[in-house]
């Protein structure tokens, strides 16, 4: 937040807030981390770049998240790591059939806690994109809503993979 003096006609002083706008996040390697700039709280953190519940804008991602969740989780978590190791987008769009895939799919299967998985996942997408939020959010969105947090953070990741394209 900026000060600036103000000096009115009656010779008292005044001063005149200002609050900081929506800023570009840049990482090291020059991905846009808030490609759609949207404004941060004072805490330093933004809105996700889409809601929940625009999951089927992306309705290939929100299908694949829909039917075959592991596969989902292990695509946005081998390209979010690919990011942060490389910081360049995977260029195969992650590996859907990865060992994510199958711890995934096995908890699923075997007891119907493969969304656990994703907890972790979705607080390093937060994390990497300033994203507010918090844990208990992260489970319960995970828990209830699957197919449209996978969508949500595979969305949020593929703008930055979009801005390293387009600086090609």
């Amino acid at each position: 937040m900026s000060y600036e003096k103000q000096q009115p006609d009656h010779g008292q002083q005044q001063f005149q807030a200002h609050q900081p706008g929506a800023k570009t996040m840049m990482s090291p390697g020059g991905g846009n981390r808030n490609a759609l700039n949207k404004p941060f709280n004072t805490s330093g953190d933004r809105e996700w770049s889409y809601g929940l519940c625009d999951c089927c804008s992306d309705f290939g991602t929100w299908c694949l998240s829909c039917w075959c969740p592991c596969m989902q989780y292990s695509k946005n978590k081998t390209r979010l790591e690919f990011l942060d190791r490389n910081g360049r987008p995977e260029p195969n769009g992650g590996e859907a059939c990865g060992s994510g895939c199958w711890t995934y799919g096995c908890l699923a299967a075997w007891c119907g806690l493969g969304w656990i998985m994703q907890i972790g996942t979705r607080h390093d997408v937060r994390q990497r994109y300033r994203v507010e939020g918090g844990t208990c959010g992260d489970v319960f969105f995970s828990a209830c809503c699957h197919s449209c947090a996978l969508t949500q953070e595979s969305r949020e990741i593929k703008l930055e993979e979009t801005h390293y394209e387009s600086a090609v």
